[in-house]
């Protein structure tokens, strides 16, 4: 069977082709997975030849790196401007959690689960990884901190804590994706924990 000629892209500028691809890759990221990013992939999105995206960005490692990164960023600064407008560390460590375990950021949960596996044999994509991980560390780092800070959290390693409940939360929403456990548990299950590991009285979280 035939296939339609492809119609004429517009002609743009570098910069503005550039912008394109890189928000084809993330806007495939986000929908289908890092597996997704291919140089046809990209190149079908935005109606353009494959060349011409390998002209714009002749490494696929730092482009998949490269909308990783933006998603997961773009997530990291949403969740901060949530905390923000909380008045305490309590609050504030509630709110992270409910936001980060109710299922609606499943999107994001895939392109970190497959950032990891895709990591193994592209170091432009780890690097970006470590560095995403590091900046999830500072944040719920600084809510502790700040809760130790003010007398609600009681620990000597705020940021041991701030590892463990990172790890956590990526386990229970991995599961979460083959639909593994009791979904409407995570956040309790979690949040017992978490006060136990600051010292907060049980249910605390809860009625955060």
């Amino acid at each position: 069977m035939s296939r339609a000629p492809r119609r004429q892209s517009a002609r743009k500028s570098p910069a503005e082709r550039a912008l394109e691809v890189a928000a084809a890759a993330r806007d495939l990221a986000r929908e289908q997975g890092l597996a997704a990013v291919t140089l046809r992939g990209v190149a079908a999105r935005i109606d353009v030849t494959p060349a011409l995206v390998a002209h714009y960005e002749p490494s696929m490692d730092a482009l998949v790196a490269s909308a990783f990164t933006s998603i997961v960023a773009a997530e990291i600064d949403e969740v901060e401007r949530i905390l923000a407008s909380l008045p305490t560390p309590t609050a504030r460590l509630a709110a992270l959690l409910g936001t980060l375990l109710d299922g609606t950021r499943d999107d994001v949960t895939v392109v970190w689960v497959e950032a990891w596996a895709l990591g193994r044999r592209n170091e432009v994509l780890a690097a970006c990884v470590r560095a995403q991980m590091d900046a999830w560390q500072a944040v719920v780092q600084g809510i502790v901190e700040a809760g130790v800070a003010s007398g609600e959290f009681a620990t000597p390693d705020a940021a041991s804590v701030a590892w463990q409940l990172l790890g956590m939360i990526d386990g229970l929403n991995a599961q979460a994706l083959v639909r593994w456990g009791d979904a409407a548990t995570r956040g309790s299950l979690i949040g017992h924990a978490v006060e136990g590991m600051l010292g907060l009285a049980r249910g605390s979280l809860a009625r955060a």
